[in-house]
Protein backbone atom coordinates (compact mmCIF):
# COMPACT_ATOMS: atom_id res chain seq x y z
CA UNK A 1 0.00 0.00 0.00
CA UNK A 2 1.22 3.49 -0.75
CA UNK A 3 2.33 5.55 2.40
CA UNK A 4 0.46 8.98 0.75
CA UNK A 5 1.28 11.20 3.50
CA UNK A 6 5.19 10.58 2.67
CA UNK A 7 3.97 10.91 -0.98
CA UNK A 8 2.60 13.91 -1.01
CA UNK A 9 5.47 15.65 1.74
CA UNK A 10 8.26 14.38 -0.65
CA UNK A 11 6.23 16.01 -3.80
CA UNK A 12 5.82 19.38 -2.02
CA UNK A 13 9.16 19.04 -1.14
CA UNK A 14 9.97 18.42 -5.23
CA UNK A 15 8.13 21.51 -6.06
CA UNK A 16 7.78 23.95 -3.23
CA UNK A 17 9.29 27.05 -4.90
CA UNK A 18 10.32 25.58 -8.06
CA UNK A 19 9.20 27.94 -11.04
CA UNK A 20 9.21 25.46 -13.15
CA UNK A 21 5.92 23.38 -14.44
CA UNK A 22 8.08 20.88 -16.81
CA UNK A 23 10.54 20.06 -14.42
CA UNK A 24 8.13 19.76 -11.17
CA UNK A 25 5.80 17.59 -13.33
CA UNK A 26 8.80 15.18 -14.55
CA UNK A 27 9.55 14.90 -10.90
CA UNK A 28 6.42 14.18 -9.65
CA UNK A 29 6.09 11.59 -12.51
CA UNK A 30 9.10 9.90 -11.63
CA UNK A 31 8.52 9.86 -7.65
CA UNK A 32 4.87 8.36 -8.14
CA UNK A 33 6.69 5.60 -10.50
CA UNK A 34 9.34 4.85 -7.83
CA UNK A 35 7.52 4.68 -4.79
CA UNK A 36 3.34 2.66 -5.88
CA UNK A 37 3.57 -0.25 -6.75
CA UNK A 38 2.13 -2.07 -9.45
CA UNK A 39 2.70 0.67 -12.01
CA UNK A 40 3.17 0.56 -15.88
CA UNK A 41 2.67 4.68 -16.19
CA UNK A 42 2.48 7.62 -13.95
CA UNK A 43 2.50 11.01 -15.55
CA UNK A 44 0.38 14.22 -16.98
CA UNK A 45 -1.38 15.48 -19.94
CA UNK A 46 -2.22 19.11 -20.82
CA UNK A 47 -5.17 20.34 -21.63
CA UNK A 48 -4.65 22.49 -25.13
CA UNK A 49 -7.95 23.38 -26.24
CA UNK A 50 -10.45 20.39 -26.73
CA UNK A 51 -7.51 17.93 -26.44
CA UNK A 52 -5.11 16.70 -23.29
CA UNK A 53 -1.53 16.47 -24.73
CA UNK A 54 1.47 14.10 -23.27
CA UNK A 55 3.36 16.15 -20.68
CA UNK A 56 6.22 14.71 -18.09
CA UNK A 57 5.91 11.22 -17.43
CA UNK A 58 7.31 7.73 -16.66
CA UNK A 59 6.91 4.27 -18.18
CA UNK A 60 6.34 3.15 -22.06
CA UNK A 61 5.93 5.29 -25.09
CA UNK A 62 2.31 6.96 -24.71
CA UNK A 63 -0.53 8.36 -27.05
CA UNK A 64 0.56 12.03 -27.55
CA UNK A 65 -3.37 13.67 -27.94
CA UNK A 66 -6.24 12.28 -26.12
CA UNK A 67 -9.41 14.00 -27.61
CA UNK A 68 -11.57 14.89 -24.32
CA UNK A 69 -14.23 13.25 -25.72
CA UNK A 70 -12.37 9.90 -25.35
CA UNK A 71 -11.24 7.38 -23.23
CA UNK A 72 -10.18 7.98 -19.11
CA UNK A 73 -8.79 11.00 -19.46
CA UNK A 74 -10.85 12.66 -21.56
CA UNK A 75 -13.97 11.44 -19.16
CA UNK A 76 -12.06 13.20 -16.15
CA UNK A 77 -11.63 16.26 -17.86
CA UNK A 78 -15.60 16.44 -18.91
CA UNK A 79 -16.76 15.21 -15.79
CA UNK A 80 -14.34 17.47 -13.98
CA UNK A 81 -13.94 14.61 -11.47
CA UNK A 82 -11.42 12.13 -10.76
CA UNK A 83 -11.97 8.58 -12.87
CA UNK A 84 -11.32 5.40 -11.41
CA UNK A 85 -11.39 2.64 -13.82
CA UNK A 86 -10.49 -1.33 -12.35
CA UNK A 87 -10.76 -2.97 -16.14
CA UNK A 88 -10.48 -0.59 -18.53
CA UNK A 89 -11.29 -2.94 -21.56
CA UNK A 90 -14.81 -2.31 -20.02
CA UNK A 91 -14.57 0.82 -20.17
CA UNK A 92 -16.61 2.75 -23.21
CA UNK A 93 -14.32 4.52 -25.43
CA UNK A 94 -10.97 3.44 -23.75
CA UNK A 95 -8.07 4.32 -25.74
CA UNK A 96 -5.23 1.30 -25.36
CA UNK A 97 -1.91 3.57 -25.40
CA UNK A 98 -0.62 0.53 -23.70
CA UNK A 99 -1.92 -2.94 -24.51
CA UNK A 100 -0.88 -4.19 -21.36
CA UNK A 101 -2.74 -1.56 -18.79
CA UNK A 102 -5.42 -3.16 -17.26
CA UNK A 103 -7.03 -0.20 -14.64
CA UNK A 104 -6.43 3.20 -14.49
CA UNK A 105 -6.75 6.07 -12.02
CA UNK A 106 -7.32 9.81 -13.37
CA UNK A 107 -7.35 13.04 -11.49
CA UNK A 108 -8.23 16.03 -12.98
CA UNK A 109 -5.48 19.35 -11.93
CA UNK A 110 -7.09 22.37 -11.79
CA UNK A 111 -6.29 25.97 -11.88
CA UNK A 112 -9.18 28.25 -10.15
CA UNK A 113 -11.79 25.33 -10.57
CA UNK A 114 -10.96 25.08 -13.96
CA UNK A 115 -9.62 21.94 -14.87
CA UNK A 116 -5.91 21.88 -17.18
CA UNK A 117 -4.99 18.27 -17.35
CA UNK A 118 -4.92 15.08 -15.65
CA UNK A 119 -2.65 13.01 -13.60
CA UNK A 120 -2.66 9.43 -15.32
CA UNK A 121 -1.60 6.23 -13.59
CA UNK A 122 -2.02 3.11 -15.57
CA UNK A 123 -1.51 -0.47 -14.21
CA UNK A 124 -0.90 -4.10 -16.20
CA UNK A 125 -3.04 -5.52 -13.14
CA UNK A 126 -7.45 -5.30 -13.20
CA UNK A 127 -8.79 -4.15 -10.05
CA UNK A 128 -4.57 -2.40 -8.92
CA UNK A 129 -6.72 1.20 -7.73
CA UNK A 130 -8.58 1.41 -4.57
CA UNK A 131 -11.30 4.45 -2.98
CA UNK A 132 -7.69 5.03 -1.05
CA UNK A 133 -5.64 5.74 -3.98
CA UNK A 134 -7.94 7.97 -5.60
CA UNK A 135 -8.11 10.24 -2.26
CA UNK A 136 -4.06 10.19 -1.91
CA UNK A 137 -3.66 10.81 -5.54
CA UNK A 138 -6.29 13.47 -5.16
CA UNK A 139 -4.49 15.31 -2.21
CA UNK A 140 -1.42 14.77 -4.00
CA UNK A 141 -2.59 16.73 -6.74
CA UNK A 142 -4.56 19.68 -4.66
CA UNK A 143 -0.80 19.94 -2.86
CA UNK A 144 0.88 20.51 -5.75
CA UNK A 145 -1.54 21.81 -8.30
CA UNK A 146 0.25 25.11 -7.89
CA UNK A 147 3.59 24.62 -8.97
CA UNK A 148 2.15 23.03 -11.81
Amino acid sequence: MTDYESLIAQAEGLTAGVPHPIANMANVSALIYESAEDLNWAGFYLLEGDTLVLGPFQGRPACIEIPVSKGVCGAAVRENRSQLVPDVHAFPGHIACDCASRSELVVPLRRNGAVFGVLDLDSPTEGRFTEADRAGMERLCAAIESSL
